[in-house]
């Protein structure tokens, strides 16, 4: 739980840090896309070196892993775009707030139904180790990510 936790963090931390420069008029697109893309290939780079993989398990790996990502941030968007709406009007209704509330509890839930189905893909690539150490290096990034925004 705690690793769904860090990861949502850093994904908040990434998210938040890409609004923050949408803000700024002096970034444009590309620049964010490029920052984006920059993040990801940071983030890829640390877990191949922490999980010690070979690059014939790295090129078959990083697209299943950026496929998973894709899909977990398209549930935190759904969610957040749906809070935003209800945050947005003074006439949302009971249900409205509810509907809300409940895609908000349920992205943890869609998030490690996500992991487990990667999980089985991610194990025929990586040796029980690496699937181990592919974790702690999720945690660790993620730590690594927030230990960074707090001395900014």
């Amino acid at each position: 739980m705690k690793r769904i936790s860090f990861i949502a963090i850093a994904a908040m931390l990434m998210l938040s840090l890409n609004t923050a420069w949408a803000k700024d008029k002096n970034h444009t697109n590309a620049n964010r896309s490029q920052w984006t893309q920059e993040m990801l290939d940071y983030k890829h780079d640390f877990i191949a070196e922490q999980t010690e993989m070979t690059q014939a398990q790295r090129e078959k790996f990083m697209p299943l892993y950026e496929a998973m990502e894709k899909e977990v941030f398209a549930v935190h968007r759904t969610a957040r775009e749906q809070a935003k709406k209800i945050s947005s009007t003074t006439k949302a209704s009971d249900q409205d707030y509810a509907n809300a509330a409940r895609a908000m509890s349920q992205v943890k839930v869609k998030e490690g139904e996500i992991e487990g189905r990667y999980f089985d893909k991610f194990s025929k690539i990586l040796s029980k180790k690496q699937m181990f150490q592919l974790k702690q290096a999720e945690l660790k990034f993620s730590k690594q990510m927030l230990s960074r925004g707090k001395k900014r």
